[in-house]
């Protein structure tokens, strides 16, 4: 059995003039939401091992947050260029790359492609947003993240910030 828990980055600043896209942070509701959102992650005790981040700073930055929550070790995030404007197909193939030895892995990237990810994988539900900091939780009865395949996700969850729970 594996584990994927896919992050929408948090709440970022607007862009400043001449500011690109990729090079905005997260806001203090973002940080703040961030950490929330890690803290009811952890009381699940789901036991993320692994953390793959865009490398756009307000990814990183809600990542840290997550890993920092969760306890997890610098030496098992790891940052992926692919995922900035990375749709289904490209998030799949990060993936079917990941180590066998993860049960556990998280990503942590951007609208539209991660909800559309999200949307793909799951055999139960529609996601048809993820808000800024949502966090989808889901299972797949594989062994090797290799055979992760489209619609065969279960017990797929949806919390984000505002959400009562």
């Amino acid at each position: 059995m594996k584990r994927l828990t896919l992050v929408r980055h948090a709440q970022a600043e607007s862009a400043l003039a001449g500011q690109q896209d990729f090079d905005r942070a997260l806001t203090r509701r973002g940080a703040e939401d961030a950490a929330e959102m890690a803290r009811r992650l952890k009381f699940r005790q789901l036991g993320v091992d692994c953390i793959i981040t865009s490398t756009a700073p307000r990814a990183i930055e809600t990542a840290a947050i997550f890993a920092r929550a969760l306890k997890i070790a610098n030496a098992s995030v790891a940052k992926d260029d692919r995922l900035y404007t990375a749709g289904p197909n490209e998030y799949l193939t990060t993936l079917r790359e990941c180590s066998d030895e993860s049960t556990h892995t998280m990503i942590v990237a951007h609208n539209p492609g991660i909800t559309d990810f999200a949307d793909r994988l799951s055999s139960e539900r529609s996601i048809d947003a993820m808000p800024t900091c949502s966090v989808v939780t889901m299972r797949f009865d594989v062994d090797r993240w290799a055979d992760v395949e489209w619609k065969t996700a279960v017990d797929v969850e949806l919390d984000y910030p505002g959400r009562s729970t």
